[in-house]
């Protein structure tokens, strides 16, 4: 009794986000329903085309791009990789998988390279876009799927959904440092030879701040493939669903072999964004 009498009163924040969302769903349905139409043309259409390749020839496309970008050694270990994944018969399931994480990535940069920038160039959209990323990269990644049923149902829309949120906040936050660390003189040199802000920040400063940008893409996919493979909890499909099977079933083989397929692709995707927008010098050859 003691407790209760100095105890706050409840406050009913969960009651309004269950308001909040059914407000969504009856109000806004349409618009729902139709970027759930959008979200799963997108993936499939991104899923066909990567599928038109047999495996083999799609190994070594990916191992002669390894090679142009990092060294024959990790083009070599492309080939290989991949080669294991078809060997696995989890092929079809790596490619859904892949071009979830694609429009993902594609849809959060095409988001967050905007804001970032007006972040950048805005102290007062900086402020208020801060505690906004900072809540959303500490709140747990299952809470991400349940606005994303509600709202776009189970399956493919409402994995990229939960996928493209959680991972945006990372290519916002090094988009605006990477144009914040640009050197001002520099930029003081443009405007002072007559170029524009806007010219100025196309020509100038997003190349300079393009290792930055780059390495918050780098971190858009590596979040987009943590979560594709969560999403798997509400039926997204590739990986993630044979994850969540394995769990089920208890089937620790066929669980190490979904895994080791995640391993492969977050391998190849990191070591290939990790190198593009760097120096020419940082392109050098290297291990795998």
């Amino acid at each position: 009794m003691a407790d209760e009498a100095f105890s706050l009163p409840r406050i009913p924040i969960g009651d309004g986000v269950d308001a909040a969302v059914s407000f969504l769903r009856t109000e806004l349905s349409g618009f729902f329903n139709a970027v759930q139409t959008v979200f799963g043309a997108s993936v499939e259409a991104m899923e066909w085309v990567l599928m038109l390749p047999p495996p083999l020839v799609f190994a070594a496309i990916a191992g002669l791009i390894g090679w142009r970008l990092r060294s024959w050694q990790f083009g070599a270990f492309a080939f290989v990789a991949f080669s294991v994944v078809d060997s696995m018969n989890l092929w079809d399931e790596t490619i859904s998988t892949l071009s979830l994480i694609l429009i993902a990535t594609v849809l959060a940069v095409i988001i967050s390279l905007p804001v970032g920038v007006l972040a950048a160039r805005n102290d007062t959209v900086s402020t208020l876009v801060r505690p906004l990323l900072d809540f959303m990269q500490t709140l747990p990644v299952l809470v991400y799927l349940i606005p994303a049923v509600l709202l776009l149902g189970i399956g493919t829309p409402g994995g990229l959904a939960a996928t493209l949120i959680f991972a945006l906040p990372p290519g916002v936050r090094l988009t605006e440092l990477g144009i914040r660390t640009v050197d001002k003189e520099v930029v003081e040199a443009a405007e002072a030879f007559g170029s524009s802000r806007n010219r100025t920040l196309m020509r100038v400063q997003m190349p300079l701040a393009l290792p930055a940008i780059m390495q918050g893409i780098n971190q858009i996919i590596m979040l987009a493939l943590s979560m594709v493979v969560v999403a798997g909890f509400i039926g997204a499909g590739g990986l993630g669903n044979e994850v969540v099977r394995s769990i089920s079933r208890v089937e620790v083989g066929t669980g190490f072999e979904a895994g080791l397929a995640v391993v492969i692709l977050a391998i190849f995707l990191d070591r290939l964004t990790s190198v593009v927008g760097q120096p020419e010098r940082n392109k050098s050859k290297q291990d795998a």
